[in-house]
């Protein structure tokens, strides 16, 4: 082999070629690829924080709904025990209200009773005053007698 001046040019513009790529080509290809190195490791990252963070807010998600349920449950229970009360108390009312009823009926048939004692005794009166008229054959004056006739409605 032959080492002739061609060869040491191609060595010496070799050297300078790997120099100039070293020295201008190299950094920039170096400082892209590191760039890119850092954006896919921060990208991953990111994905791992959101994969963490969607854990995290599916979990507290479930517990607001499980929370949720729980007082939906209580709220129901509350209204089913308000509308029991409600119940009793109106069947209370009307059992009161039924009893007043009663009373007044009762008090109103007893009122009854004696206006109509009342009136048949004043019947009873005039029939006796009639029946004692026509059995005396002659008049039986009622304002004159006033007082026998109260004593024989008072006894009926």
């Amino acid at each position: 082999m032959n080492i002739n001046l061609t060869l040491i040019g191609q060595s010496i513009t070799f050297a300078v070629f790997v120099w100039f790529c070293m020295k201008f080509i190299w950094p920039p290809i170096v400082n892209a690829l590191d760039a890119r190195r850092k954006q896919i490791a921060d990208g991953l990252a990111a994905a791992d924080r959101g994969k963490h963070e969607l854990e995290l807010a599916a979990r507290r998600a479930s517990e607001s709904l499980h929370d949720a349920k729980q007082k939906a449950a209580e709220i129901i229970a509350q209204a089913e025990k308000r509308a029991a009360q409600v119940i009793d108390e109106a069947k209370t009312a009307a059992k009161e209200e039924g009893d007043r009823m009663i009373l007044a009926a009762k008090a109103e048939i007893v009122q009854e009773s004696h206006r109509a004692r009342e009136a048949l005794r004043g019947e009873i009166a005039g029939l006796v005053v009639a029946g004692a008229s026509k059995v005396l054959r002659r008049e039986v004056d009622a304002k004159a007698h006033a007082d026998l006739l109260e004593a024989v409605k008072n006894e009926l």
